[in-house]
């Protein structure tokens, strides 16, 4: 059986949803959000004939599904891309999609549309050489990764399920065996207000900040010290935001902190939180009028799957015949949905495309290099659900 990606087809699809703005409005107040892209994606999936799904998750925010189902007796296989983008800023050409010298201009080329674009080659390609597959193959398409990731949130909610899945997050066709996870804290400490005049009278909660501060900064180093992950290094810390005090002679009653804590995989947000409780007790310890909280608002955990895992094998001999050399296998020092889906149960991998410009003015993605991702993608579809 000879499957044979369209690239005519695979470069017109990237260049039309690059030239749709699907700015996430979590992150830009006039974000245009996944509407106007999940119409394009599901009639892309219903044309190439699989059984498709789409729903709004909350105004505006969209999942979309495509089915190839199976004969009913092999390994189901899921692939994935997100569908938002963060806002375009300075840049010159958010939503040309032109293509030149064998790269594709825009807002989300890179991150993650080129992804998407192979999905839907690889899909493409599939039902052209009338591939029967015996488990089902899901290639969905989500909201708001670039914010709080409710689309992969709510399709795992859903029971949405596969045997394995493949995140299609840019690595530059190398495999991503993990990638760190974080903490969002927020941490008060508590003053007396009072006249700037009546030291005696009161609490300057700024200064006590200062204090837990100045330890943090030895915990953030002390973080960089330790063992490191064989792929995404060490845990590390900042100090994110920072606000306290009403006016000038007054003493600040309140000042507030916002960390963000980056973990690797093996550590948990009670162990996190535990280190932060911690400087918190000894400087209330120290000096009885230190009080402060600590409060993990949001997280998301570590990724990683093993070397040996069937999926993370397979893709890595699919990517060796493709490019004719071993792909690397690499950690990402950022988050993405993969996580969601390996906590689901799913054995989760991470291949994409090549590029430059995650977030930035200028983004562009190697269009040979979705190319060589959509014949991966296919073939593991044929590999791995029989």
């Amino acid at each position: 059986m000879t499957i044979h990606i369209d690239e005519m087809y695979l470069a017109s699809t990237l260049s039309q949803l690059v030239q749709i703005d699907s700015t996430n409005p979590s992150l830009s107040p006039d974000g245009a959000g996944e509407t106007e892209i999940a119409a394009f994606v599901a009639d892309a999936l219903r044309e190439i004939g699989l059984e498709v799904s789409a729903w709004e998750i909350v105004p505006g925010r969209w999942n979309v599904i495509g089915k190839l189902a199976g004969a009913g007796h092999g390994r189901s296989l899921l692939w994935n891309a997100h569908m938002d983008t963060v806002g375009v800023t300075g840049m010159a050409e958010p939503f040309s999609g032109a293509l030149r010298d064998g790269r594709l201009y825009g807002r989300g080329s890179y991150d993650m549309k080129g992804s998407l674009a192979a999905m839907l080659a690889a899909a493409h390609a599939l039902m052209a050489a009338g591939v029967r597959l015996n488990g089902d193959l899901l290639v969905t398409a989500v909201a708001d990764e670039e914010h709080a990731s409710l689309g992969a949130d709510d399709l795992v909610t859903r029971g949405i399920y596969a045997d394995a899945a493949i995140v299609t997050e840019p690595t530059d066709l190398a495999v991503c065996r993990a990638h760190r996870g974080f903490i969002w804290y927020n941490l008060e400490t508590l003053g007396r207000a009072a006249h700037g005049s009546r030291f005696r009278e009161g609490i300057d909660a700024n200064m006590h900040m200062g204090r837990f501060l100045a330890e943090l900064e030895k915990l953030s180093q002390e973080l960089r010290q330790r063992p490191s992950h064989p792929l995404v290094d060490v845990p590390s810390l900042h100090a994110a935001t920072l606000q306290g005090g009403t006016e000038l002679s007054v003493y600040a009653a309140h000042c507030r902190l916002q960390v963000e804590r980056r973990t690797i995989p093996g550590e948990t947000v009670p162990q996190a939180t535990a280190e932060l409780q911690t400087i918190i007790d000894t400087l209330s310890e120290k000096d009885a009028t230190f009080q402060a909280t600590v409060t993990p608002f949001f997280s998301r955990e570590p990724f990683a799957v093993a070397e040996d895992a069937d999926i993370v094998r397979l893709v890595h001999h699919l990517a060796e015949k493709r490019l004719k050399r071993p792909p690397a296998h690499i950690g990402q020092s950022f988050w993405t949905d993969a996580a969601i889906f390996a906590a689901a149960g799913m054995e989760t991998v991470l291949i994409g495309p090549t590029g430059h410009g995650l977030h930035s003015a200028e983004e562009w993605v190697d269009v040979d290099s979705v190319v060589d991702l959509a014949y991966i993608l296919a073939d593991t579809a044929v590999n791995y659900c029989r």
